[in-house]
């Protein structure tokens, strides 16, 4: 048995686990989230990060090791004579100012003024944002001068500094060029390392572009695909060589997918032929029948019989490797309007941009069957249909709705797989065979798009079709 006390300590520190991981988790999501998500964006940070991380640790070792160490020296020497100037001037051995103003200026570059006695300017003076030179002066003149205070002035006169020591009899005034005591040529090497950077992430970037340009190519011949669009005819393996790679094998995928399509509608057309030869053949035999109950009977279960082996062909043929071509959205639904008159529901075509043609690629056959089969569901359940049509961003928008008793909810995902019938007054018609809306389903993906059911406004259901301009 563990004492409370051990039960407490176990149970604090398996707190703390879990707030380090919630902690870490939350840092993990945020960087992910602010993380650029294109590969163009992410080989750029690959590339720029390493040149910015080595350029910061050579500026900094630059300005840590040559340009302190530089400054330092130079303040050292322009403090040793500005040292000997006041030593001179203390000694006598120059009775004339003028001489020794001579000499500060020929031997150490100094200007020298000597002032009234008086007080050193007070207050401090701003300092500059790197106060190196200032602090290297101020400690160097400390150490050199013996006696007097001193006053330091480095951002008066951007080329010249200026140091005032106050003797007893007098104030020293020099002057001196800012490269007797800084380092001035530093901005060469810096300017030297910004301009090959510039040069190397211009290059970096400018060869990126051709390196990413055959992936976006390769990505939007994919995507061509996907929407049952023919893929560019200039559209060829380029670039590196793994993307040369990826583009040859997506080439080959396509053209046997494209040689297995052929096959399988080859043989569905040969399978559809045979059956409904069979078919025609019991019409005819019927037709020699006559009348009478069971000949209607048998005349009702044959014409059942096709209908679902023209629904089992649709769903097994698919779009059939049909071409998209332009094709008018007004006029392929004015078509299904008319050819579903024969029902006998009310149907309404609206258009929510009336002034406007849509007209994008589909499979014309193929998209009209999909339309064709909402309506028919919406019919035959409905006593009105209204078919609405419109852009909504980047996308095509279908709705088909009715008033009749609409799908619960929890299975309007059902109803899209293949053969499911459902329990309720939607769904009692015997000659349903469960694959309406899931031929219209595989079309609109075959677009890029899909289909969703909801609730109508008028009460029932409605189906949106959905597939990008």
């Amino acid at each position: 048995m563990l004492a409370p006390a051990e039960k407490r300590q176990r149970r604090t520190a398996a707190g703390w686990r879990g707030l380090r991981r919630s902690l870490w988790e939350r840092c993990a999501g945020l960087l992910g989230d602010l993380a650029p998500k294109g590969l163009y964006a992410r080989a750029l940070i690959i590339i720029i990060a390493p040149i910015v991380l080595l350029e910061s640790v050579v500026a900094f070792t630059f300005m840590e090791r040559h340009w302190n160490q530089v400054t330092r020296r130079l303040s050292e020497a322009t403090a040793r004579n500005i040292g000997a100037i006041v030593d001179l001037y203390g000694s006598r051995a120059y009775t004339e100012e003028s001489r020794l103003a001579d000499l500060a200026q020929k031997r150490f570059g100094l200007t020298l003024t000597v002032m009234e006695p008086g007080d050193l300017p007070k207050g401090s003076q701003p300092k500059p944002f790197f106060d190196l030179l200032d602090r290297a002066l101020s400690e160097e003149i400390s150490v050199h001068l013996k006696a007097g205070s001193f006053w330091i002035d480095t951002v008066g006169q951007s080329r010249r500094i200026e140091i005032r020591v106050k003797l007893d009899d007098a104030i020293l005034r020099f002057t001196a060029p800012r490269a007797l005591a800084y380092a001035s040529n530093s901005h060469i090497f810096l300017v030297w390392m910004v301009g090959t950077s510039v040069v190397l992430l211009t290059v970096a970037i400018l060869f990126l572009r051709n390196q990413i340009r055959p992936i976006l190519r390769l990505a939007d011949a994919a995507d061509d695909i996907g929407k049952g669009r023919p893929v560019p005819q200039d559209f060829r393996p380029r670039g590196a060589r793994e993307v040369r790679q990826a583009a040859q094998a997506f080439l080959e995928m396509r053209d046997r997918i494209r040689q297995h399509v052929e096959q399988r509608t080859t043989m569905l057309a040969g399978v559809g032929h045979d059956l409904r030869t069979v078919l025609t053949r019991f019409k005819l035999e019927l037709a020699l029948l006559g009348d009478g109950p069971e000949v209607a009977a048998l005349r009702n279960d044959v014409n059942e019989m096709q209908r679902m082996l023209e629904d089992y062909l649709a769903f097994a043929k698919g779009d059939g490797g049909e071409e998209a071509e332009a094709t008018s959205v007004g006029e392929l639904l004015d078509e299904v309007n008319e050819e579903t008159q024969h029902y006998g529901t009310p149907i309404e075509v609206r258009i929510r941009q009336p002034g406007s043609d849509l007209v994008l690629p589909l499979k014309r056959h193929a998209f009209k069957r999909a339309i064709t089969n909402l309506v028919t569901n919406a019919t035959r359940y409905g006593d009105y249909v209204v078919i609405r049509a419109g852009t909504d961003k980047d996308w095509l928008r279908i709705d088909v709705d009715d008033d009749g008793p609409g799908i619960p909810p929890a299975e309007r995902e059902n109803v899209f797989r293949p053969f499911y019938r459902l329990g309720n007054g939607r769904n009692q018609d015997t000659g349903n065979t469960g694959l309406g809306l899931a031929i219209a389903r595989d079309i609109a993906r075959s677009h890029g798009g899909d289909i969703s059911l909801g609730e109508s406004s008028m009460g029932g259901l409605r189906a949106t079709v959905r597939v990008p301009l």
